[in-house]
């Protein structure tokens, strides 16, 4: 029979007999002052009994990296059945990972943390891929309530507002796999890989205690807890279990929006264990032609006759098929063109000639006469003046030079 748990208990207990990958004392200091505002806080080290666990309202196990006995075990089950509250928080890899063996208890209860990780898979605000940020991962709308989210619309009618607005960051953790009458309440949302897989679940049963289950122990670390709306959760999380205020949504709990899990290859091990097509050489025949099996692809017209005979039998006029239905041939692909440009050839240059002035090579004797005057007339405004020159010639040739400037100049 299970030992009877005192109602009056208060007191919150960190294992720490399972060399724990967090404990009070170390990167869980922000949730030891969170819980230590309404319940004492403690840490428990040694083999579990149900003595130790009498006077304790909630145990909690942070990543245990050591192996749990059949007996204590046993006990654990025997403290969720006398009305205490068990908080197990794993991490990615689950127990392959973590060499310890708690699944066995949680397979009883309808909760199995996997041993795969949780990446997301589209860059936002976090640089690591398992620093996974999901923001529609709520899948159950009292969570988003209990985290003082206004979700409109009674108890077990569709919410007003989208419940999923409750974004919470999911570092380094795994997927569970939930069954009845274990609930999933949040997931890995629609953009982390795997898809809407669960990552935290409920269990309570009837007249017992209450079970959390979460995924990713980093979560609710001194490192995470203020990243995002993480701490909301943890409230959340814990007015469920520490109080009988807080409840799950039916409609919600009875169809969780989650989807099968599906395995793929692992193609990096694969990559590492290549291996021949043919391992062993076998003997052949020097025919090479018995090799093909030609049965298996073949055009043959032995059913012909019967066919011809079922037109007479069903006494219809026997035509070519050619001629009862016109074939019509689509080309898959239309005519094409090759893509290249026509040569640009460089033409050649002009041959090099000598360059003539038609008009002065080929001048009428008024255009000649023309232009020596119009020379004489530029030579003379630029030639000196002969006033000082007092002599025939000098005069003679000023004489003329002036009367041919003022016939121009008429």
């Amino acid at each position: 029979m299970a030992a009877v748990r005192p109602l009056q208990c208060d007191a919150v207990a960190f294992n720490a007999s399972k060399r724990e990958l967090f404990t009070i004392s170390s990167r869980y200091k922000s949730m030891q002052r969170r819980l230590g505002v309404q319940w004492s806080v403690q840490s428990m080290s040694g083999t579990l009994s149900l003595e130790r666990l009498e006077r304790v309202r909630l145990w909690i196990t942070v990543g245990p990296r050591e192996q749990f006995t059949a007996s204590e075990l046993e006990v654990l089950k025997e403290y969720l059945d006398g009305g205490g509250h068990v908080m197990v928080l794993l991490g990615e890899g689950g127990e392959t990972k973590y060499k310890t063996n708690i699944n066995f208890l949680l397979e009883e209860l309808g909760i199995v943390v996997n041993k795969d990780a949780v990446v997301r898979n589209v860059y936002h605000r976090y640089l690591h891929p398992k620093e996974a940020l999901v923001s529609d991962g709520v899948l159950n709308r009292e969570i988003s309530r209990a985290a003082d989210k206004e979700v409109k619309g009674t108890f077990e009618e569709p919410p007003g507002n989208d419940p999923k607005a409750l974004a919470f960051l999911y570092p380094y953790g795994a997927t569970l796999n939930v069954m009845k009458p274990a609930v999933a309440v949040l997931s890995t949302g629609s953009l982390c890989f795997p898809f809407n897989r669960p990552v935290m679940a409920f269990r309570e049963g009837k007249g017992t205690g209450k079970l959390v289950v979460l995924g990713s122990c980093h979560m609710f670390s001194d490192e995470y807890i203020d990243k995002e709306e993480n701490s909301k959760i943890l409230d959340a999380v814990l007015q469920w279990i520490m109080t009988d205020d807080a409840g799950m949504n039916g409609t919600d709990a009875a169809v969780p929006a989650i989807s099968e899990y599906t395995m793929i290859p692992d193609t990096q091990v694969l990559s590492e264990k290549l291996q021949l097509c043919f391992q062993h050489n076998e003997d052949h025949s020097r025919n090479f032609t018995s090799l093909f099996d030609m049965s298996l692809f073949n055009f043959s017209s032995a059913s012909l006759p019967r066919i011809v005979s079922a037109y007479k039998e069903l006494n219809v006029k026997y035509e070519p098929l050619h001629q009862a239905i016109r074939p019509n041939f689509e080309a898959p692909l239309p005519p094409l063109q090759p893509a290249v440009f026509p040569p640009i050839i460089r033409d050649l240059s002009p041959p090099v000639l000598e360059q003539f002035d038609l008009d002065e090579a080929f001048p009428s004797d008024r255009e000649d006469a023309s232009n020596s005057t119009d020379d004489n007339f530029e030579f003379q405004k630029q030639t000196p003046t002969f006033h000082d020159q007092r002599d025939a010639q000098s005069i003679l040739s000023s004489r003329i030079c002036n009367g041919v400037c003022s016939m121009k100049a008429r």
